[in-house]
C-alpha cells in the first residue's frame, strides 16, 4: 500500500487466534513435530551428501545443532537407519574440519539414552535397523579424537547401568510395591508426547548381543595404543560385555578375542589395571564362551610367552593380596591351557620353569626367576602350590615333560610332601606351612604321586618311593591322636581322621603295582606287604564304624593291591595263605545285596572277586583251603544273586577252579535256598543269554533253524567287507563278549552225563551246549566262506569241497541235536501222559470210595428210619445166619469161624452221655470155619465191624 508521504507501507496480517478444532490435542500436535523431524532428517541427509551443498559447513553445523537438539529426549527407532548415516558423514568430516567434533559427541550422548517408539511394534519392526546403528556406533572408534572414543564407551556403559536400577526395582516389586512415578516427574521425557515411549532398557542389550559392537571394539585395541586411559577404559567396557553374555563372549572369540587380549596384556600400563582387565576378560571368556575355542587361541607360542611373561612379573613383583590372586588367576588360565596338546609349552621354556617352581620351597633351585623369590605362606601361596601341583598331572601327558621332572627331582620333593608330620607338630625356623596348610599339601602331594609315580618308576625308586609309602601307611593305622582339618577337596569326609591319608596312599600302592612293574611289587613284598595289607583290611572290617564310601574305597583298593601282587607269582599266594582265604570268604558271605547302593558296595564286590581268581585259584593249598570254606558255594550263591554285569567274572573264576579235582563235587552238591543245582543254574543263564542275543530258538527252546543253530542276532547281518587276517571276526568275539563259552567250558568240566536236578527244557538246552564247539567252528568256516566271496576269490575244488563239507557235517549235526530234542520232548510227553493217567485212576478211585461210603450210610440211615426195612434186613440176616450153621457131619470135616468184637481202645470224645465214650473193637478167630459155609462177605453189615459208642 502506497501513502501520501510516498512510502512504501506493507499491511500486515493481524494477529488473529489460531482457532482449532477441540478434537485436535497435544497428542496430534507431536505427531505433526514427528512426521516433520523425519522430514527434516532426510532434508538433512540430501544435504550433507549433495556435492551441491557438502561444503557449506555453516548450513551443516546450524542444521546438526536444530537436529540433535530437536532429538535431546533420544533418538526415535525409525530414524536410527538416517541418524547412523548422519554420525558416519560427520566422522567423516572430522579429519578436515574439526568443528563437526562438538556435535558428534553431542550425538554420542543422545545414543546413551533409550531408543523412542511410537508404537509398540516398532521394537520387533525396526530390531533390524537399531541393531546397524549400534554397529555404525562401534565403526565410530575410527575416529582419533580422544573425546569421541571416550563418549563411545560411555554410551556402551550407559547400556547396563540403565538396567541395574531398574532390575533392582523390579526385584523388589513383589516386596515392598513402591508408589509408581508419574511419566511426566521425570524431566528427559516431561515434553514428550504419550504417544512417544521409550523402550526398555534390556532391548538395546539384546541388540547389542546380536550387533557386531563388542567384537568392534575389541578390534580397536590396536587404534587406541597411544591412548593409555582410552584404552583401560575400552577394557573395562570389554570386561562388561564378556561378564553378561555368552553372545557377547562368542563375537569377541570370532575376532579372535582371547588372542588379542593375551597379546596386549604386559604393555606398559601405570595404573597396573590393565593386566588385571585383561585376566578378567580372559577369565570370561573361559567360562561364557568356548573353553576349546580359547584355549586354541591362547596355545600360540606369542600367547604362551605373553602369560609367562605376566605371570612371573606378577610372582617376583606382586606385594598386595589383590596382586597373589592376579597371580593365581594368570596360573588357573595357564592349566587350563595347558589341557590343550597344542600348547607349545615345552618350546616356550614356561614348563621348564613352572615345574622348577613347583620344587620351591622343598628344593633350592638354579633358576634365577626362583632363587631370589620369597613366599609369605599364607593362603595365596598356598593356592598357587596346590595349582602348581595339579598342572603337574596336567603337563604328565608329555613325554618331555616328565624328563624335566627327573631333571628338577620333582618325585623327592613329592615324597618330601608327603612324609607324616612331626610329633611335636612344630618345625624349626623362621617361616614354615602351617599345619593345615601342611595337611592340605600332603594329601595333594599323594594324589599328585598317584599320576606320577607310575610315569617315573625308576625316580620313584631310586628315592625308595615304596618305603616312604609303607612309613606313611603305618602312621595312618597308628593310634596315637590326629585330628584332621579336612579343608582340602581330596579330605571330604574325612574330617578329625587320618581316613583322608590312608586313602590316598593306599590309591598311590595300588597305581604303582598295578603298573606291572616287576621290581616294585617284589620290593614291596619283601617288605611284607601282603600281611599288612591282609592285617589292615581286617583290622578295618572288624571296626564298628559305619561302612561310608571312603572306608569302602581302601578295602577295594587293599584287596586289588593284593590282586596285583600275586597274580602271576606262585610263592606269593602261598604267602596270602589262610589268613587270605579267609578275608576273600568273609567278603564273599556278604553277597549281592548292596550291589546297586551308590556307597562302593559293587567295587568292593568286584575286587573280592578279582582277589579270588589271583591270590587263591592257581595254588591247590589255598585253592583247597578256599573249598573247605564252601568257597565255590559263596561263589555259585553269588552268581545266582548277583547282577549281569558280574557274571562273566565269576564264571571265569569257578572255570579256573574247576582245574582242582576237588571242585566239582562241590559244585554238583551245591543247592540253593529253592533246591535248584549248579547245573540248572547254569544251563538257566545259558537261555537268558541268548534270549538277550536273540537267538533262533522254538517254543521248547530247541533249534529252529539248523542252518544257523547258534547264531545271534546281529550275526545274522550280511558282512558289507573282509576283514583283516590280524582282525578277530564276529564268530570269535561273540565268545569274548557272552557267557556261552564260559558256562561251555565248566560244563565239559562237569560232563554232560548224570547231572542232579535238569528238568526236560534242561535236557533240550543241554544238547545244544553239548555241541557248541561244533556249531562254533562251522560258524567260523562259513564266515570264511563268505569273506572269500567278498574279496573276489574262488576255491580250488578240493578246497571249495571241503568247505561244503564243514557247513553241510555241521547242518547234519544240528539236525542230530533238533531229532535228539524231538526225542526228549516225546519221552517228557509220555511220562506226562503216564502221570495223567495215574492221576485220573487214583481220582476215580476216590470218587468210588466216596460213592461206597456214602451208599453205606445211606443204607444205615434207612434202617434206622423205615420200619419195613428194618424188618427185611432182620429177617435176611436171620436167613443168613441159619444158613450159616453147619451140619454135625460138616462140622468135623469143616470147623466153623466166629469172630467176637474185642475192646482195643477207649477214646473221650468230651460230649455228655454215653456219645462222650468211644470204642474200637477187633475181630478175634474162636474157630475156624469152612470157607464155603462163611457165605459171602459182601452181605455183612457195616455196622458190625464199625466204632461204637457206649454208655459209662
Amino acid at each position: 500500500m502506497q501513502m501520501d508521504s510516498g512510502k512504501l507501507v506493507q499491511r500486515r496480517k493481524p494477529n488473529i487466534p489460531l482457532i482449532r478444532p477441540r478434537g485436535l490435542d497435544k497428542k496430534q500436535h507431536i505427531q505433526e513435530q514427528t512426521s516433520t523431524k523425519s522430514l527434516d532428517i532426510n532434508k538433512v541427509i540430501r544435504l550433507l551428501e549433495d556435492p551441491l551443498t557438502a561444503n557449506l559447513k555453516e548450513r551443516h553445523l546450524f542444521v546438526l545443532k536444530k537436529l540433535f537438539k530437536t532429538n535431546q529426549n533420544g533418538f526415535v527407532l525409525k530414524d536410527l537407519t538416517g541418524i547412523a548415516k548422519i554420525l558416519n558423514n560427520c566422522a567423516e568430516k572430522v579429519k578436515d574440519q574439526p568443528d563437526y567434533l562438538p556435535l558428534l559427541c553431542e550425538a554420542l550422548k543422545i545414543c546413551r539414552l533409550p531408543f523412542l517408539k511410537e508404537r509398540t511394534s516398532d521394537e520387533l519392526t525396526h530390531a533390524q535397523d537399531a541393531t546397524h546403528f549400534l554397529s555404525h556406533i562401534g565403526c565410530l572408534m575410527r575416529v582419533s579424537d580422544a573425546d569421541v572414543r571416550l563418549h563411545i564407551i560411555e554410551c556402551v556403559k550407559s547400556f547396563y547401568s540403565s538396567v541395574a536400577p531398574r532390575q533392582l526395582l523390579d526385584g523388589m516389586e513383589h516386596h515392598t510395591k513402591p508408589k509408581p512415578r508419574p511419566f511426566h516427574s521425570d524431566n528427559r521425557f516431561s515434553k514428550l508426547s504419550l504417544k512417544v515411549q521409550p523402550t526398555s532398557p534390556g532391548y538395546r542389550l539384546q541388540l547389542l548381543e546380536r550387533s557386531n559392537l563388542a567384537q568392534t571394539l575389541l578390534l580397536s585395541m590396536a587404534a587406541v595404543e597411544n591412548q593409555p586411559n582410552i584404552k583401560l577404559q575400552l577394557l573395562q567396557t570389554l570386561q562388561i560385555l564378556s561378564n553378561s553374555s555368552d553372545l557377547n563372549c562368542a563375537s569377541v572369540l570370532n575376532a579372535r578375542g582371547a588372542e588379542v587380549i593375551c597379546l596386549h596384556m604386559n604393555e606398559p600400563d601405570p595404573s597396573g589395571e590393565i593386566l588385571f582387565r585383561s585376566s578378567e576378560i580372559l577369565w570370561n571368556l573361559l567360562e561364557r564362551g568356548s573353553k576349546e575355542e580359547v584355549t586354541a587361541q591362547l596355545s600360540s607360542m606369542e600367547c604362551v610367552v605373553s602369560l609367562k611373561e605376566a605371570f612371573f612379573h606378577q610372582l617376583l613383583n606382586g606385594v598386595r593380596h589383590i596382586d597373589l590372586q592376579l597371580r593365581n588367576y594368570l596360573l588357573v588360565i595357564t592349566t587350563l591351557i595347558a589341557g590343550n596338546s597344542n600348547s607349545l609349552f615345552i618350546e616356550s621354556l614356561f614348563a621348564k620353569q613352572l615345574i622348577a617352581l613347583v620344587t620351591y620351597p622343598e628344593l633350592k633351585s638354579r633358576n634365577s626367576l626362583i632363587c631370589n623369590l620369597k613366599l609369605s605362606y599364607n593362603n595365596e601361596d598356598l593356592n598357587m602350590k596346590k595349582m602348581l601341583l595339579n598342572l603337574l598331572v596336567l603337563m604328565s601327558k608329555d613325554s618331555a615333560v616328565l624328563q624335566l621332572c627327573k631333571e628338577e627331582h620333582v618325585m623327592l620333593v613329592l615324597l618330601m610332601l608327603i612324609k607324616p608330620p612331626p610329633a611335636s607338630g612344630v618345625r624349626s625356623g623362621l617361616r614354615h606351612w602351617s599345619s593345615v596348610q601342611r595337611e592340605e599339601l600332603q594329601l595333594h602331594a599323594l594324589a599328585t604321586l598317584s599320576t606320577i609315580a607310575p610315569l617315573i618308576l625308576d625316580d620313584y625308586m631310586s628315592f625308595q618311593g615304596n618305603a616312604c609309602l609303607l612309613l606313611l601307611l603305618d602312621w595312618c593305622v597308628g593310634q596315637d591322636a590326629y585330628f584332621g582339618h579336612g579343608n582340602s577337596f581330596h579330605a571330604t569326609g574325612c574330617r578329625g581322621s587320618k581316613k583322608a591319608q590312608m586313602r590316598l596312599c593306599i590309591r598311590v600302592l595300588r597305581s604303582v603295582s598295578s603298573s606291572g612293574e616287576e621290581s616294585v611289587n617284589q620290593d614291596l613284598c619283601d617288605q611284607g606287604t601282603i600281611n599288612h595289607l591282609l592285617g589292615i583290611l581286617m583290622q578295618m572290617e572288624a571296626s564298628p564304624d559305619q561302612e561310608d564310601d571312603v572306608t569302602l574305597e581302601i578295602k577295594a583298593d587293599i584287596q586289588l593291591i593284593l590282586s596285583a601282587l600275586c597274580e602271576t607269582e606262585m610263592h606269593r599266594k602261598e604267602l596270602f595263605g589262610s589268613e587270605g582265604v579267609e578275608m576273600a570268604v568273609h567278603f564273599l558271605k556278604k553277597g549281592a545285596e548292596k550291589f546297586y547302593t551308590s556307597v562302593g558296595h559293587n567295587k568292593l564286590i568286584l575286587s573280592t572277586v578279582d582277589c579270588v581268581w589271583s591270590c587263591i585259584v592257581g595254588c591247590y593249598t589255598t585253592e583247597d583251603y578256599f573249598l573247605a570254606k564252601e568257597g565255590a558255594f559263596l561263589l555259585l550263591d553269588l552268581l545266582r544273586s548277583s547282577p549281569k554285569c558280574m557274571h562273566s567274572v565269576i564264571l571265569a573264576t569257578l572255570l579256573e577252579l574247576c582245574d582242582n579235582p576237588n571242585t566239582l563235587s562241590h559244585l554238583l552238591s551245591w543247592r540253593d535256598s529253592g533246591g535248584q543245582t549248579a547245573p540248572r543254574l547254569l544251563l538257566q543263564m545259558w537261555r537268558e543269554e541268548e534270549e538277550e542275543l536273540q537267538v533262533s530258538r522254538n517254543h521248547y527252546g530247541g533249534l529252529a533253524d539248523p542252518k544257523r543253530p547258534i547264531l545271534s542276532h546281529h550275526q545274522q547281518e550280511e558282512i558289507q567287507s573282509s576283514q583283516p587276517g590280524n582282525v578277530p571276526t564276529a564268530a570269535v568275539l561273540e565268545m569274548l563278549e557272552n557267557l556261552r563259552s564260559k558256562i561251555f567250558s565248566i560244563f565239559c568240566k562237569l560232563g554232560f552225563q548224570d547231572l542232579p536236578g535238569l528238568s526236560t527244557q534242561d535236557y533240550v538246552t543241554l544238547s545244544i551246549v553239548r555241541r557248541y564247539l561244533d556249531f562254533k567252528v562251522g560258524e567260523v568256516w562259513d564266515e570264511v566262506s563268505k569273506e572269500l566271496i567278498l574279496d573276489g576269490v574262488k576255491p580250488i575244488t578240493p578246497d571249495q569241497e571241503s568247505l561244503e563239507t564243514i557247513c553241510k557235517i555241521t547242518e547234519d549235526t544240528a539236525r542230530r541235536v533238533i531229532e535228539e530234542q524231538i526225542s526228549i520232548l516225546q519221552q517228557q510227553e509220555k511220562e506226562d501222559i503216564g502221570k495223567e493217567k495215574l492221576l485220573y485212576t487214583e481220582i476215580k478211585s476216590r470218587w468210588r470210595q466216596q460213592e461206597l461210603t456214602a451208599k453205606s450210610w445211606d443204607h444205615y440211615v434207612s434202617k434206622t428210619s423205615n420200619y419195613d426195612i428194618l424188618k427185611e434186613v432182620k429177617a435176611q440176616r436171620e436167613k443168613y445166619i441159619e444158613s450159616s450153621r453147619p451140619k454135625h457131619d460138616e462140622t468135623i470135616l469143616h470147623p466153623v469161624q466166629y469172630f467176637i468184637g474185642q475192646v482195643m481202645s477207649v477214646e473221650r470224645t468230651g460230649a455228655q452221655g454215653p456219645a462222650g465214650v468211644k470204642l474200637t473193637l477187633a475181630r478175634v478167630p474162636l474157630k475156624s470155619a469152612s470157607q464155603g459155609d462163611l457165605g459171602p462177605t459182601t452181605q455183612q453189615d457195616p455196622e458190625y465191624f464199625s466204632t461204637a459208642s457206649v454208655k459209662d
